[in-house]
């Protein structure tokens, strides 16, 4: 049995990190796709080595021969993702292995239990030139039912709740449930990871030796939809943010529903917005000084819809930033408060030319309101000096405006989020012992009176 087609299937699942189940992708448009992510992401290269696994199934996948020599081979490549889980498990193209090896045993009925020596190395065959960038198909703008998300929804039902998350400044998080976090998070991370759609930021410091990082890269994949949308990838960096997706199409492809998913240059090179109307969401990405921000619109059945119950708590918008990942703004409050009233009797240190009453100064012109975006405002420009910061605040908040659907929680103060519960769990416990040793202290003190 010749195995030319289910190669080609394979190393559609394979090569990038979200192919959906129905994917029909041809080797060339993967292999286009699989080398952009290695050029555009070489971060994840260095933090893992799922790219490796890629790469030696691409060398030790068979182009024809029996179906026993292809199971061996995906047997090998789902071995060495497995040994890639601690150093991969919040990287996008682990779970998409792992998800693709899955959809190929049961595609070419392969037995889990095996050999898992890998057949010979072939030689690769040549990369075929570039294809030039796709254009826009011209189709109708209203697709089918199922690609508009509220007409597909049953009648009668109960209109959708939608949810915000963003991401912006030095790095700070608002996640689906309007909990405010301020974080570390250097490197990679997943913000969004679901069965339509996921979002990947990477995080750089914004000083030499600094914990102050703000994002760089900003990476979407759309996985391709029923009739509506193929695969589509949108990747931006520093000093490039893109009108169109990796391919240089500005819609989802060829299929009926395509225009349900569109990139929108708003201003050019500095704010983009990415419509994808089938799952009803709303993305908006922004070049601020050097950096990128992202904030997006979602139904809450969207963001629910996470295939990777396991490892779901690693998706910063859902869940915020791991506890150790998180920054206690309360403590940089009361420094900067502290410094703040110690300048009365000397003069006040600049941190990176600005003081604590400067940056207020500097913030309330963008944003009157003393509220969560006004304070990261402030903690940015200390940490920082960098005074775009305050227009990543300024335009964080435009977005929620833009995007939240509950006008009440558009402003945030500390009274309303989780964003102090940064300290760890053990801290809590420490105090819960405190307390016992205290009340069992004051008994004994007490039945001795009475004695």
């Amino acid at each position: 049995m010749h195995f030319k087609r289910e190669r080609k299937a394979a190393l559609s699942r394979a090569g990038w990190m979200v192919m959906g189940k129905g994917a029909r992708a041809s080797a060339l448009e993967v292999a286009k796709i699989f080398f952009v992510f290695l050029f555009f992401c070489p971060d994840v290269s260095l933090q893992c080595k799922i790219l490796e696994c890629n790469s030696e199934f691409w060398a030790s996948t068979p182009s024809s021969g029996p179906r026993e020599e292809f199971c061996t081979a995906l047997r090998a490549y789902s071995s060495c993702v497995r040994r890639t889980a601690r150093t991969c498990r919040g990287d996008l193209a682990y779970h998409s292995a792992q998800h693709g090896i899955e959809d190929l045993m049961t595609q070419h009925n392969c037995s889990k239990e095996g050999p898992t020596a890998s057949p010979r190395a072939r030689t690769p065959p040549p990369l075929a030139p570039p294809l030039p960038p796709q254009t826009d198909v011209h189709v109708p703008s209203d697709g089918p039912e199922v690609c508009h998300y509220e007409r597909s929804l049953p009648r009668h039902s109960a209109p959708p709740n939608y949810t915000h998350c963003g991401f912006f400044g030095d790095p700070h998080l608002r996640t689906f449930n309007d909990d405010f976090q301020t974080c570390k998070v250097e490197g990679a991370w997943p913000l969004i990871h679901n069965k339509y759609l996921s979002v990947q930021v990477t995080n750089t410091p914004v000083l030499p030796g600094s914990a102050a990082t703000a994002t760089s890269k900003l990476t979407i994949i759309f996985k391709n939809f029923q009739e509506c949308v193929d695969q589509k990838m949108y990747h931006a960096e520093t000093d490039e943010l893109p009108a169109a997706f990796a391919d240089g199409s500005k819609n989802g492809g060829d299929r009926h529903g395509a225009n349900t998913l569109r990139v929108v240059e708003k201003v050019p090179g500095q704010h983009v917005e990415i419509q994808a109307r089938y799952i009803g969401t709303t993305i908006v990405v922004r070049q601020v000084g050097r950096y990128l921000t992202f904030a997006v619109r979602m139904p809450e059945e969207v963001v629910n819809s996470v295939e990777d119950q396991e490892n779901q708590d690693l998706y910063l918008c859902l869940h915020g930033c791991p506890a150790n990942q998180r920054i206690d703004f309360r403590t940089f409050q009361a420094r900067a408060a502290e410094s703040h009233s110690s300048a009365r009797a000397k003069p006040e240190s600049p941190s990176h030319g600005f003081t604590y009453q400067s940056a207020m100064a500097k913030c309330k012109e963008r944003l009157p309101v003393e509220d969560l975006y006004f304070q990261s405002c402030v903690f940015d420009l200390l940490s920082s000096g960098d005074i775009n910061f305050t227009l990543a605040a300024y335009y964080a908040f435009e977005d929620v405006k833009m995007l939240h659907s509950n006008k009440e929680k558009h402003h945030l103060f500390e009274r309303d989020t989780g964003m102090f519960n940064a300290a760890p769990r053990g801290s809590n416990f420490g105090l819960l012992i405190l307390f016992n040793l205290v009340a069992i202290s004051l008994w004994t003190e007490l039945c001795f009176l009475c004695l």
